[in-house]
């Protein structure tokens, strides 16, 4: 059994090399799979389940289109697109899963997250998390006239970089505590994140253990598969909007 692990696609309509990635990704692997797992960010900004344009339209069909081939598709919410929703789920086939979901794959707990609640030592972000979790306060937020939902989200991200960029790289990376924490309480030995965008395998507790962050899609795509028991984490090249 083939699963498919990716995560931070920012996808955008100002981004649409990395838009065709994703399609081409969608019928050259996720098809052949019997699953994909989305951990989080498959949008730059999601305004709500109601976004009224023909990029939102076309993501959701092509994402119709493999799970009626029979590849199950789910979906865990991240700090661009946290508003996504059930009507997203409709349309799409895809599963919502919560922040924390434990995959059972040839005989191995597999724990994946976005891995936003791992950076912990970034205590802005985390009073923000916090509230973008509350599903009162996304309710609330889903049921703004959408354009003030649009400017918003504009505010958000203009926002979000400024402060990234006074940010240290420790700040903005996991908390091995956390992690250490995160995955006792769990009881896995592997644990599968993005977020914050510097793929690598790192081996903890003398090898015992492992922990694995995919990349966002920039100029590669990255995603990791789990085939037979088997973790391989690849990527592949994105060309360019200019060819």
């Amino acid at each position: 059994m083939s699963l498919l692990f990716i995560a931070d696609l920012h996808l955008s309509p100002d981004r649409p090399a990395v838009t065709d990635a994703f399609y081409a990704f969608l019928t050259q692997e996720a098809e052949k799979s019997h699953a994909l797992y989305i951990l989080g960010d498959l949008f730059d900004v999601w305004i709500g389940d109601d976004d009224p344009s023909a990029f939102a339209a076309e993501v959701q069909e092509r994402l119709k289109a493999i799970t009626a081939a029979g590849t199950s598709v789910y979906i865990q919410r991240g700090n661009r697109d946290f508003l996504l929703s059930r009507r997203f789920m409709v349309r799409t086939g895809a599963k919502l899963l919560g922040d924390r979901h434990v995959v059972n794959h040839s005989g191995r707990r597999l724990l994946v997250m976005h891995g936003d609640l791992l950076c912990t030592d970034d205590i802005a972000y985390q009073r923000f998390r916090r509230k973008t979790g509350n599903r009162i306060y996304r309710w609330l937020l889903s049921h703004l006239p959408l354009i003030k939902r649009q400017n918003l989200a504009r505010d958000w991200r203009g926002r979000s970089e400024q402060a990234n960029r006074n940010k240290s790289s420790a700040i903005m990376d996991v908390n091995s505590d956390t992690v250490r924490d995160v995955m006792e309480a769990e009881d896995v030995g592997i644990l599968i994140h993005g977020h914050t965008h510097r793929p690598a395998r790192h081996a903890l507790d003398g090898a015992l253990k492992e922990r694995i962050v995919l990349g966002d899609w920039h100029s590669k795509g990255w995603a990791l598969r789990a085939d037979s028991g088997r973790l391989d984490l690849f990527s592949f090249d994105i060309l360019s909007d200019s060819g």
